[in-house]
């Protein structure tokens, strides 16, 4: 088998800005130099004339790359910035309602060049790079059977539930229908070749070739984030109610199983507020600069942290965020939590409304400006005016869902000496490492 091709999504606007600074082929023609690609009467105009949508070629497949113009990266997230990315492979322009959508096409192991440098910094270990290869193959992979599954069912993929007393909403790759996955951290970070690669990242690549986690014979849906906190959270406490044997708790130590159960809502408030010993309990800077890029190292406090709202800031956060009205905020009260000590399941109460929200993104959505780093927090009410909470501290535990491959722990792990299948086997119970192509 060869290696497959992969569409990614990098961006979406009215208009695209791109500039060919190699010749690229159009339809027999050569176009080279600065371009532009508008929305009009829902099609593609480009170059004087309307399309479909338009996809151009490299007339050097090894050498050809061409840039867009005010990518924005980290969506949503508080380091939200805008900046021009360069890319490999094909570039094809479609129209996705009232937008225009770039979406990159190259080959797999391509794509993963950038991913890691993207993800992590590209002068991390050896063997944390070559993990972060396996996972990150192995995700986009199953990803593309998920989409293939999903398109060939006829009931309509929901991941969504409303009631009056409660939304439970999750956030997933179903949301791209036109292409495999995003370019940015909703799927995973992917910034073409504007995050310069080193002969470590190659090197990584080449050792891992086509390789990938698998569970029962079956591609694993590998996942993950910047800091569990301590112990694994379950995939279904995430996602979709689908368990999978290999993405369950354990705790982020070589004493894997040595941990308090963080579903109890006592067990889980000592938790969170102590520091317990952990892979990902690390402040060193060394360490810390092979996982996380320049602007994530704007963020120090991640293994435990703390946000503070007064009533007025948290109420109207909350309306705003959630677009419902709940009035003054009175409690945020935990309902569920996962094996993390992850909320999943959180009760909003306000003097207008009262509502159960979840899953984990959901809640940190509605909490944050942008997301909060997890949604493993607990919360503490200080002082009180006219009957109401006058502030909310929020008192929390890691960086992300914390569902798979923790990628700070796994920085650790490779300082200590532990080769990359150690350390996919740490974070993928029981899985195997097999050879894809």
């Amino acid at each position: 088998m060869s290696q497959p091709q992969v569409k990614v999504g990098i961006m979406s606007s009215p208009a695209i800005r791109f500039v060919f600074p190699t010749a690229y082929n159009f339809g027999g023609q050569t176009v080279e130099g600065a371009q532009e690609a508008t929305l009009s009467d829902g099609k593609v105009l480009w170059g004087g004339a309307l399309y479909d949508s338009v996809e151009f070629t490299p007339c050097d497949a090894e050498n050809g790359s061409f840039e867009l113009i005010d990518v924005t990266i980290g969506v949503n997230f508080h380091w939200e910035r805008k900046e021009n990315q360069s890319f490999r492979g094909s570039l094809r322009i479609i129209v996705e309602g009232d937008k225009l959508t770039a979406v990159n096409i190259l080959p797999i192991e391509e794509y993963l060049l950038s991913v890691i440098s993207s993800e992590m910094s590209a002068t991390a270990s050896l063997e944390l790079l070559k993990a972060h290869a396996v996972i990150s193959r192995s995700w986009l992979l199953a990803q593309i059977e998920k989409n293939k599954q999903l398109a060939a069912e006829e009931t309509p993929y929901n991941p969504c539930t409303r009631t009056e007393g409660e939304l439970v909403r999750w956030y997933d790759r179903e949301d791209h229908v036109n292409f495999d996955v995003c370019a940015d951290d909703h799927c995973q970070r992917y910034q073409g070749i504007t995050r310069e690669s080193t002969a470590t990242v190659r090197d990584a690549i080449k050792a891992t070739w086509g390789q990938v986690l698998t569970y029962d014979g079956t591609l694993c849906d590998a996942r993950f984030s910047k800091s569990c906190g301590g112990v694994f959270e379950q995939f279904e406490n995430c996602w979709e109610p689908k368990h999978y044997h290999y993405l369950v708790a354990r705790l982020d130590n070589a004493n894997a199983m040595d941990y308090p159960d963080l579903t109890v809502e006592e067990n889980a408030r000592e938790w969170i507020l102590s520091s317990p010993a952990a892979f990902c309990n690390t402040t060193d800077k060394h360490i810390l600069s092979q996982v996380l890029n320049s602007y994530d190292q704007e963020t120090t406090d991640f293994y435990r942290w703390t946000v503070e709202y007064d009533q007025a800031e948290l109420s109207r956060l909350v309306r705003e965020r959630s677009g419902e009205d709940y009035g003054d905020i009175v409690d945020l009260i935990p309902v569920a939590r996962g094996t993390s000590g992850r909320l999943y399941r959180l009760k909003i109460v306000g003097t207008k409304k009262t509502c159960i929200i979840g899953k984990e993104l959901e809640i940190r959505r509605t909490l944050s400006p942008s997301h909060l780093y997890s949604s493993a927090f607990v919360v503490e009410k200080q002082g009180e005016r006219d009957g109401l909470p006058e502030r909310f501290v929020l008192k929390g535990a890691g960086w992300g869902h914390g569902v798979g491959l923790c990628q700070i722990g796994a920085a650790v792990m490779g300082e200590k000496g532990y080769d990359y299948k150690q350390i996919l086997l740490h974070y993928f119970i029981d899985a195997e490492i097999t050879k894809q192509y």
